[in-house]
Parts: C-alpha cells; sequence; structure tokens
C-alpha cells in the first residue's frame, strides 16, 4: 500500500480552549490509539492536502516529536461551515495484527454487454477488506471484461491471497443493464421500447369530455 509521511508536535494542554487555539493557528488538535495509550499532538493543517483530496488510501508514517509510528487515517471531523479541519483521529497499526481498512476499486477492461449497448453500472466505490499490513492493496482490481447484459459481479465473486472482504457476500459491486427494456406488443406481434409502448396507449386514450 502506498505510504506518506506526516509529522506532529505532541501537545501541551489537551482541552476544548487549548484546541481552538490551535486552530486559529491553523493547526490541527489529532489523537494516535491504538497502542499502549493514546498519544494526543498537533500537526499543520496544510499537511493533511496529500492526504484528504485524493481516492487514495494510505499508510501514514507518522512522526511525533521524532518517534514514527505506522498509522493509517481513522476518522476526521470537519467544520459544518467553512470545512476546515477539526479534529483528526489515527489508528496506530503493526506488522502481526490484521487491519480493517476501505479501499478504492479500480474496474479494468471491456464489457461484453457494453459493447451490444447496455449501461455499466458501478453500486460501490471502495470494499472494507481486512489483512495484514505487508498484504494491504492500494486497490481492488475488478476485470469486468466478461460481463455480458443482466451479469453482475458480487463481493463473493472476488478473491485475493491473504485478504478477507467484510462486505456482505452478496452485495453488488458492478453489473450490466440494458440500456432499454423492451416489452411485447401483442396485437400487432411486435415489439417496442417500454417508452414507445407507452407513448402509443397515451395516443389511444379517449379524450376527455
Amino acid at each position: 500500500m502506498k505510504q506518506v509521511s506526516l509529522s506532529g508536535s505532541l501537545r501541551e494542554n489537551v482541552g476544548k480552549k487549548d484546541a481552538k487555539k490551535l486552530r486559529r493557528e491553523f493547526k490541527v488538535p489529532c489523537v494516535m490509539y491504538g497502542g499502549k495509550e493514546q498519544v494526543h499532538f498537533l500537526t499543520d493543517e496544510k499537511l493533511f492536502l496529500k492526504i484528504i483530496f485524493t481516492p487514495n488510501v494510505y499508510i501514514v508514517k507518522l512522526n511525533i516529536d521524532g518517534k514514527e509510528h505506522d498509522t493509517i487515517l481513522q476518522d476526521m471531523q470537519y467544520h459544518p461551515v467553512t470545512d476546515r479541519i477539526l479534529h483528526v483521529d489515527f489508528l496506530q497499526v503493526s506488522d502481526d495484527k490484521p487491519i480493517t481498512i476501505a479501499v478504492p476499486i479500480k474496474i479494468t477492461g471491456t464489457s461484453q454487454g457494453v459493447l451490444k449497448g447496455g449501461r455499466l453500472i458501478k453500486k460501490a466505490r471502495k470494499l472494507k477488506i481486512s489483512a495484514l499490513l505487508k498484504n494491504l492493496p492500494d486497490e481492488i482490481v475488478v476485470d469486468i471484461s466478461k460481463l455480458d447484459i443482466g451479469d453482475s459481479i458480487m463481493v463473493s465473486d472476488l478473491f485475493r491471497d491473504h485478504i478477507n472482504f467484510l462486505d456482505a457476500p452478496r452485495n453488488i459491486v458492478v453489473g450490466v443493464r440494458s440500456a432499454r427494456t423492451v416489452v411485447e406488443v401483442p396485437e400487432g406481434g411486435i415489439t417496442a421500447t417500454a417508452e414507445e409502448a407507452a407513448e402509443g396507449a397515451d395516443s389511444e386514450a379517449p379524450a376527455e369530455k
């Protein structure tokens, strides 16, 4: 998995008053948990630009006063009006414990159904997985080359070595639907699209008196 480095300093004081003071100075109050104890620290607001405005998921190499920790971004709180970052939670991770994280999906290939005029439907952008740090992928690649109209790929269809998928097995990841529904018109022995049939029914309806 991709990595990014972030540096911070331990907070001297912890509390709402101190947090407000930090935000006025464009600092972000943060906490790291998952280790022996929680670590409260602060970092520059601008450093988060390389993490939050991207679909990528990163292992964050967090350097706090010279000590480095492997972490993942667990939660981020924003101001409801200004969208400035109010608080960030990091989860400390280790090589020997499985990590639960949502990773982006990358669609590859050209669907047979799309070539026939079908419409590609993406039901998910990320999938929740569990794996050891060394096995975490940057993304889950899903090949749609064999999908015909009416076909779909569910979570249960995906398999990767050393990775557990945590979403419901029957959840659809991606599928191909018909772009236009065809219906039968018995009287004329012909077929028409649903839109054409509806138009015909309207034209035959009796006028209001």
